[in-house]
């Protein structure tokens, strides 16, 4: 797996609704890891509609995801593609074959196993929008699980539901051989159930009475599944709150409690970045957002980041003692139109 005592290596950004800046997020966040000093490792999981090479100027990338589900390649390591951006490698989605969207098991599960080998301090994973089976799969392998949303009542409608969906997934592949409790789970929050159970605390209760045992399980892993959240496009103070809305949601009906990874404000820059196929922010110098990108990478490395065994090019050596005064444009290496 890809956790330990020591911290998470793999980590997937999810969000359940589109537009809300995950492949942005997935990037800047990439971009800031690079910049203070991490080997990363970008992967576009959103199966069926990728779109991360775009936004790191890639136009025809040599290889994708499909040539290692296609088996056109044995390992995975050797879909990554070199990018413009010191410290980065990227791993473009495959959305050009038919089914890609919805690959069999045992395709997902040669990506799966492949991935905590990749050499790479962090390997990102852009998930798709929405909440199929694929990428609650990749949400809840990886060890660290990034949130973003805005504070639109839709979006967090929507990251709301990603929750869910993804805890209950995650509790259904655990319960898989016990019947009684998975019909119980499928009760929880059903608008017309057998049994009204309107939380998992309801149901943990009612586990607690007949079956002790799948309750202290089905409690550890409660406590175990850890989610941090990003509140994205920030414009106004009140916007500040919608963590603290979905903090409030997921204690009350999944026993969770998201921690608040961070704050990024609305910045224009970052359309203008998208329009000109140039990855945000590394064009701008002094942008709230990237300085806010930055503290998130910081806190990710302080709290999270496993111990690395990669040396770092010579190159990426020497431009790491010059990042901490430099602009972000000065990471930016142009290569030739592909």
């Amino acid at each position: 797996m890809t956790e330990n005592g020591n911290g998470k290596k793999l980590w997937a950004i999810g969000g359940g609704k589109g537009g809300i800046g995950k492949s942005i997020f997935t990037l800047g966040l990439g971009i800031s890891l690079a910049r203070l000093g991490k080997r990363v490792i970008l992967m576009d999981a959103d199966l069926g509609g990728a779109n991360l090479h775009t936004l790191m100027g890639v136009r025809y990338p040599a290889h994708t995801l499909e040539d290692f589900l296609l088996k056109r390649v044995e390992n995975l390591e050797d879909t990554v593609l070199d990018t413009q951006i010191a410290g980065i490698g990227l791993i473009c989605g495959a959305d050009d074959i038919l089914g890609a969207a919805n690959p069999t098991y045992s395709q997902k599960i040669r990506v799966l196993n492949q991935i905590a080998s990749l050499p790479a301090d962090f390997v990102l994973l852009d998930l798709g929008a929405g909440t199929s089976f694929n990428t609650l799969d990749f949400f809840n392998y990886s060890a660290g699980k990034i949130a973003v949303f805005t504070s639109q009542a839709t979006s967090l409608q929507n990251v709301y539901g990603f929750l869910k969906n993804s805890l209950f997934r995650r509790i259904s592949r655990e319960f898989a051989k016990d019947e009684e409790v998975l019909w119980l789970l499928h009760q929880t929050g059903s608008k017309a159930p057998e049994v009204k159970i309107e939380s998992l605390s309801e149901l943990l209760n009612l586990l607690q009475r007949k079956k002790p045992d799948q309750y202290r399980e089905l409690r550890q892993l409660l406590r175990d599944y850890q989610v941090l959240v990003v509140v994205n496009m920030i414009k106004a103070d009140r916007d500040f709150q919608a963590a603290q809305i979905i903090q409030n949601v997921s204690n009350r009906f999944l026993e969770l409690s998201p921690q608040v990874l961070g704050y990024l404000h609305y910045d224009q820059a970052i359309e203008q970045a998208v329009n000109q196929m140039v990855p945000f922010p590394m064009n701008v110098q002094k942008s709230r957002a990237a300085v806010e990108l930055r503290e998130i990478a910081q806190t990710i490395i302080d709290r999270y980041a496993p111990p690395s065994d990669l040396e770092a090019p010579a190159y990426q050596q020497e431009e790491e003692k010059a990042a901490a005064g430099s602009s972000w444009s000065s990471f930016w290496r142009r290569a030739p139109a592909q």
